[in-house]
């Protein structure tokens, strides 16, 4: 297997490990790369990319993940931001075209795991919350891991809890934001890297489940899982987990 790719937002931290990564793997060749001073489809046209790698921001992510569809390659998107409106048509753009792709808010194994096992523990603990905590240099919040754990436990909650009637916020925001009756609350500060932490209450006793990134070599992994993946796909699917055994 040579699978011929081009990572978008190659001069980024990700980026670059990314290209250092598959550049010495066995299944893979680096045939492009594409910064915000690029042409993206004129870059995959001239690579002819397979798979296109994407770790740009947030507020291109979505115009990205539309070039790469349309000029017929599969992405794979590590961008955070997209929210699930905008996955959605992208799903159905790539179903026209029975074109596989995959959008991944967390590459990380161990931050999937986190996700799956929190699905299972919101089936006894209904009432739960979501911290999570990134470097200063993050732009969106909450990050893309903890909407998708938050979907992911919405799926699976067999109730919602009951919004306290005696509940005022003092100063607005303090009991975070709420999605889909989950609250997520963000840290951004110098010193960290990538933490979440989703704490589950009960009468009388709390579980808490807590990830942390260590190195950005965690991340690797996942993106080879979604490289060799992709290209067997005819859908796009949103979230690693989708494609794990």
């Amino acid at each position: 297997m040579n699978i011929r790719v081009l990572v978008s937002g190659a001069s980024g931290r990700m980026g670059q490990l990314t290209v250092k990564t598959l550049s010495s793997h066995p299944d893979f060749s680096i045939v492009g790369i594409a910064n915000k001073t690029h042409n993206l489809v004129a870059e995959i046209q001239k690579s002819q990319a397979q798979v296109v790698i994407d770790f740009t921001q947030a507020e291109v992510a979505l115009h990205n993940t539309q070039l790469i569809i349309d000029a017929g390659a599969h992405p794979v998107i590590g961008t955070s931001g997209l929210m699930q409106n905008q996955i959605t048509l992208l799903q159905e753009r790539c179903a026209k075209l029975k074109l596989g792709g995959i959008i991944a808010p967390n590459f990380s194994l161990g931050a999937i795991l986190m996700m799956k096992y929190a699905q299972k523990i919101v089936r006894y603990f209904p009432e739960v919350e979501i911290i999570e905590m990134h470097h200063a240099g993050k732009l969106d919040s909450p990050s893309g891991t903890a909407i998708r754990t938050a979907e992911m436990l919405a799926e699976a909650r067999l109730s919602a809890p009951a919004t306290p009637t005696t509940h005022r916020d003092t100063i607005a925001g303090a009991r975070g934001a709420n999605y889909q009756h989950i609250p997520i609350h963000s840290i951004r500060l110098p010193g960290l890297m990538a933490h979440e932490q989703v704490i589950f209450g009960g009468t009388g006793e709390t579980l808490r489940i807590s990830y942390d990134t260590i190195d950005r070599q965690c991340y690797m992994p996942g993106v080879i899982l979604a490289c060799q993946k992709v290209i067997h796909l005819d859908k796009l699917v949103y979230g690693l987990e989708a494609i794990m055994d």
